[in-house]
């Protein structure tokens, strides 16, 4: 009986919300292609233990690519392939992977191409329709984001994430309102990431089920 939200920053943050809304509404036509990389440079402690982080950098900030996919199309995956890259440093990463590529097939034909890394610093989402395209980069950090579309530069305010946040889920339980990140939306993420992982693992493609 209680009500839960995931904490999805990103879903009340102004550029991801013009990107939600370009893309769901179709302003620039049907979506036919979206790239989405996020990575950090050789983190340490809990990162690389997988038992403690249930895995790499997919787990970590691959995540934030799946959900960019998510909402900037309103759409779900139908199947997703995916590789693990190359270990520079086996030592290190021995538990976990260095870096994944996965590929999510959309419905209408789109196709979402990501990497996730903890080699580099890597932090971009495109997304390219049939009338237009729009880039964030940096695309997932919780400050200076900055965007641009083919009419030109996004011109968003900075908010502080969080604190949108919150304040959104504070009116949801005022309000008696469903929120727009709700647990099930977490659970559908585990289930891809899941997915891809198993992709990875055995080389085939996964459907989404």
């Amino acid at each position: 009986g209680k009500m839960l939200s995931v904490g999805y920053r990103l879903h009340f943050e102004p550029h991801h919300q013009k990107v939600m809304q370009l893309g769901q509404q179709k302003s620039m036509g049907n979506i036919t292609d979206i790239e989405a990389d996020h990575g950090l440079h050789y983190p340490q402690g809990w990162r690389l233990d997988k038992t403690l982080a249930g895995g790499g950098p997919l787990m970590d900030v691959g995540i934030y690519c799946v959900q960019a996919v998510r909402y900037a199309t309103g759409l779900e995956p139908i199947d997703v392939t995916a590789q693990e890259g190359f270990k520079h440093d086996a030592e290190t990463f021995s538990s976990v992977e260095e870096s994944i590529a996965w590929q999510m097939e959309m419905p209408g034909g789109i196709v979402a191409k990501c990497t996730s890394t903890y080699s580099e610093k890597t932090n971009r989402l495109r997304v390219v329709a049939e009338k237009g395209w729009l880039e964030l980069a940096p695309a997932f950090s919780y400050r200076g984001l900055k965007g641009k579309t083919a009419a030109g530069e996004m011109n968003l305010p900075e908010v502080a994430q969080q604190a949108a946040q919150m304040d959104d889920f504070a009116q949801c339980i005022k309000e008696n309102r469903p929120t727009s990140v709700p647990g099930e939306e977490g659970r559908q993420d585990v289930k891809i990431l899941q997915a891809i992982y198993q992709a990875m693992e055995t080389g085939e493609r996964m459907l989404i089920q």
